[in-house]
């Protein structure tokens, strides 16, 4: 009985690992003949463990969707790493989850061997959280809501909160992107005729129901973290700069948040800088304390604003 408890425990943790696998992938696993496979995958449907079989030469089993959660088995690697995430997600920006991810947590913890929850309560200890500027809160149900939309492919109507108010918004979800603050949905916005980028602190819920289908648009050019940080930098503001830096893209990108700017390579010892902003002083600090070398190639304006800080910093240091 142990054996056959031992196995069962095996064959779950393999189903887990990977979406398909044959009868024979699972015999030669466990070191057994393609009836006592079946027979354990007959028990664990018992357990209530969804196993889905495809019939035919090429068919195989694949853990499915059931009606509830059966319990998952976790290495040691894997139960640490989400312990920390729950963690961390207990004092997140994603409005809701902090009062699951403690239970969760509890309950976690409260199975852990010694050995793996002395790794987590050592992080705990030694983990200080910084209070800095609150992050928006985000609705888990709204995040939710978006992902799956942009998983089957299901238009949305949204209320968006944008600078001239509330307005309705017609969407088809591509992707969801976010920094270590903001979360922004990447969309083919219907009434506009363009892809547009939404952020999700301001999508009011709950959403309504999911609409129809829809095929996949071809995404714009860059990839959609690229795209979206080229809106959130550059688009919105008076002033577009382009800044070449005397520096390797390496050397610079450590220094740039992907909120403030986009860098590209030029070669091996240049790289192009590009952000967006109100103010040309603002600009002119945030690009001179980078510590590298530049050169201005837009906007014109800003040379002037960098020549009245010099000559301001050089009288201060005299």
């Amino acid at each position: 009985m142990l054996e056959t408890s031992a196995r069962l425990l095996r064959l779950l943790s393999l189903l887990q690992s990977r979406m398909d696998w044959t009868g024979a992938e699972l015999a030669e696993r466990l070191h057994v003949g393609l009836r006592t496979v079946r027979r354990d995958i007959d028990r664990l449907r018992e357990l209530g463990y969804p196993v889905d079989a495809t019939p035919g030469v090429a068919g195989g089993y694949r853990l499915g969707v059931g009606a509830a959660l059966p319990p998952l088995l976790l290495d040691d690697e894997e139960a640490v790493a989400v312990a920390i995430s729950l963690r961390t997600a207990a004092t997140g920006s994603v409005a809701g989850l902090e009062e699951g991810a403690v239970r969760a947590l509890a309950k976690l913890q409260q199975m852990l061997p010694s050995r793996l929850r002395h790794r987590v309560t050592a992080f705990q200890a030694a983990t200080v959280p910084l209070a800095g500027a609150a992050a928006p809160p985000v609705s888990a149900d709204v995040l939710a809501g978006l992902a799956a939309a942009c998983r089957d492919h299901r238009r949305l109507r949204l209320r968006y909160r944008g600078r001239d108010g509330v307005s309705a918004r017609e969407v088809e979800p591509h992707r969801l992107v976010h920094t270590p603050r903001l979360w922004y949905l990447l969309a083919w916005d219907l009434g506009r005729e363009d892809w547009r980028t939404f952020r999700v602190d301001r999508i009011e819920g709950p959403l309504g129901e999911p609409g129809a289908r829809f095929s996949p648009r071809t995404p714009p050019r860059e990839d959609a973290a690229a795209y979206v940080s080229r809106a959130i930098t550059s688009a919105p503001y008076r002033y577009q700069a382009r800044i070449l830096f005397h520096a390797p893209l390496e050397a610079v990108a450590p220094r740039t948040s992907p909120g403030a700017g986009r860098l590209e390579a030029v070669d091996a010892g240049t790289c192009l800088f590009l952000a967006g902003s109100n103010s040309l002083d603002e600009l002119a600090v945030h690009v001179a304390v980078k510590g590298f070398d530049f050169e201005v190639l837009d906007p014109p304006e800003l040379v002037p604003v960098l020549r009245e800080i010099s000559e301001r910093l050089g009288r201060a240091a005299s």
